[in-house]
């Protein structure tokens, strides 16, 4: 991104949060304004989209502009107001609360283990399918645990997504073997669609999930209300 596209993406959030600051002072603070929200694609689809009925129910007098994408958006020049991130943050001059954690699993399909036996230890990986992201923050390694000492494993296979939904379903369909947030795979390993791997080598895999946004002592109640929305809900 450029210099000049940046600034200009920085005055139009500080002039919609000056709009903002006004509407609310004229309207004895109610929330109003438009909530740009980025989100990543599963997760959004899953957990935050549900929500959204409910919220704007509450808050009629906001509107929620939400873009579902693992893309990571510049928070900071403005891009979004609010955007749900997993996993480590990076030191930045934005507030950051947290909303929960996923836990994580290994799966794989019935289908995909009648072909193929069940790895029983974390190196039997290496003679199997692993489905993989494809985005750069992704780790390159898959974690495990054995006898109290964590260790990584490269692991190898012939699709890469940028989603945990769609490494779900790929499992799903007997492709291979995916590690995917549980969220994003809860019905199919409900139904029995995918099962479980290697649990008792999991080194309690979680990410956790933040809203990140630019805080200090004027955030916009929108931004607030809904963050504080979030933490209720998901928390």
């Amino acid at each position: 991104m450029s210099k000049g596209t940046a600034y200009l993406q920085a005055s139009r959030r500080i002039l919609a949060d000056l709009d903002d600051a006004e509407q609310q002072i004229a309207d004895q603070g109610t929330p109003r304004g438009r909530l740009r929200i980025s989100a990543a694609l599963s997760h959004g689809r899953l957990c935050i989209v549900p929500l959204l009925g409910d919220f704007a129910a509450q808050y009629p007098d906001i509107l929620v502009d939400i873009a579902l994408t693992d893309k990571l958006v510049d928070v900071a020049a403005g891009e979004a107001d609010v955007a749900i991130r997993f996993g480590p943050l990076a030191d930045s001059t934005l507030t950051a609360r947290k909303l929960g954690e996923t836990r994580r699993v290994i799966v794989a399909s019935p289908a995909y283990l009648a072909r193929h036996p069940a790895p029983v230890a974390p190196e039997d990986l290496h003679r199997h399918n692993c489905l993989n992201f494809n985005f750069r923050r992704a780790e390159p390694v898959w974690p495990f645990s054995r006898s109290g000492q964590d260790f990584a494993l490269s692991v190898k296979g012939n699709i890469e997504t940028n989603n945990g939904e769609t490494l779900g379903q790929l499992a799903a369909n007997g492709v291979g073997i995916a590690r995917v947030g549980a969220f994003s795979v809860g019905e199919d390993l409900a139904s029995g669609h995918l099962v479980p791997l290697l649990e008792a080598f999991n080194p309690g895999d979680v990410e956790t999930i933040h809203a990140i946004f630019v805080g200090g002592a004027s955030v916009p109640a929108r931004i607030r209300v809904f963050v504080d929305f979030l933490i209720e809900r998901l928390g």
